[in-house]
């Protein structure tokens, strides 16, 4: 929802109100346009209102968007479970399902909004109900409503005017150069730029904690690894003990059969590699396009997510880097582990193999 970057008036993000906005002239939209790597810029105008429906009444986070902008970022019609997208021009409201389900508000139905406008402007409106949106996230799904960014700019008598310039990226990984692009075109003086990472330190902790957990994860797993191909390849020198001592005696130089057992050994190596990653391919897909949702397993997963704010599913992606670098990790615990019957084979004495 909030984009990889934004464009705010400077203070704004430390003041959220609506006395902090800005307004979105056609400078501000030639800027715009010269700036690589963007997919699109979503111009949102966000206040709190009180929604009311007969005697029940909720604070509410209120986002007036450009309809069509924001499915570039959101792509709300997706969450869509009831009713249908807002246009334009339209005096309509789009309302969030846990919010729905609180206010007892169905498709039809008219919402009250009453708030604060611009310089302490009154600010209060009806609004016919045209669909209901899901939201994994708790905060999102429990208080917010939509409306189309003219009707919002009038609800709050702020013509022209916007809180935030949202950045919807086609790469992620550029956000910082991005940043740095934004910076240039606008002035400093004036607006704030910054990266999802400025505004959410809490969620970069988060995953630098999840990354430190996947590595120790990851080292545990190399260990179980290690052990399974050590075991594989200790029965394999083992067994073959006999045929070590027949080859030495016939005359076959160790460095020589040293280098046909390493040889063998990486041949399996990749021979596992590969039919590991085919044979997971599938499954992997399946689970990219079908995320386990952890609220179906476990009450507790669930909750845990929640609470920091994440959707509670577990997604997987197929990565190209992924696959290339764990198994480029197996291969050289693999090889490392040939040492083990290289030294074998050099303080083999054939006598005693052959008896």
């Amino acid at each position: 929802y909030s984009g990889y970057a934004q464009v705010h008036k400077d203070g704004y993000w430390e003041d959220r109100t609506l006395d902090n906005s800005f307004l979105y002239t056609e400078a501000v939209q030639k800027s715009e346009s010269d700036i690589q790597n963007v997919k699109a810029f979503l111009p949102r105008l966000e206040g709190f209102a009180l929604a009311a429906n007969e005697n029940l009444t909720k604070g509410t986070l209120v986002v007036g968007m450009e309809p069509d902008k924001e499915i570039a970022l959101t792509n709300l019609p997706t969450k869509l479970t009831q009713g249908a997208y807002l246009e334009k021009d339209e005096k309509a409201i789009l309302v969030a399902e846990g919010l729905a389900e609180y206010l007892k508000i169905a498709i039809g139905d008219t919402l009250v909004l009453v708030s604060q406008g611009f310089r302490g402007a009154n600010a209060a409106g009806k609004y016919p109900v045209k669909g209901i949106v899901k939201f994994g996230v708790p905060q999102l799904n429990n208080g917010t409503v939509f409306l189309p960014l003219k009707e919002a700019q009038w609800f709050y008598a702020a013509e022209d005017r916007i809180t935030t310039l949202a950045l919807a990226l086609d790469d992620p990984k550029q956000t910082d150069q991005v940043v740095q692009q934004v910076k240039s075109k606008f002035d400093n003086q004036t607006y704030e730029v910054m990266g999802w990472q400025e505004m959410m330190p809490e969620m970069v902790q988060q995953i630098e904690l999840d990354r430190i957990g996947g590595k120790i994860m990851l080292l545990i797993l190399y260990v179980i690894i290690s052990f399974g191909i050590f075991g594989t390849i200790l029965m394999l020198t083992a067994e073959r003990k006999r045929e070590f001592g027949v080859l030495l005696a016939i005359g076959m130089k160790r460095i020589r059969l040293m280098i046909v057992t390493w040889l063998e050994i990486v041949m399996m190596g990749l021979v596992g590699v590969f039919a590991g990653v085919l044979l997971s391919l599938p499954v992997v897909y399946y689970m990219q396009q079908n995320p386990i949702p952890l609220d179906r397993l476990t009450g507790s997963s669930a909750e845990a997510y929640e609470k920091f704010g994440i959707e509670p599913l577990l997604p997987a992606l197929i990565d190209v880097n992924v696959f290339l670098t764990q198994g480029l990790w197996v291969l050289l615990i693999t090889t490392l582990l040939t040492a083990y019957p290289i030294w074998f084979i050099w303080h083999l004495k054939p006598v005693e193999a052959m008896k």
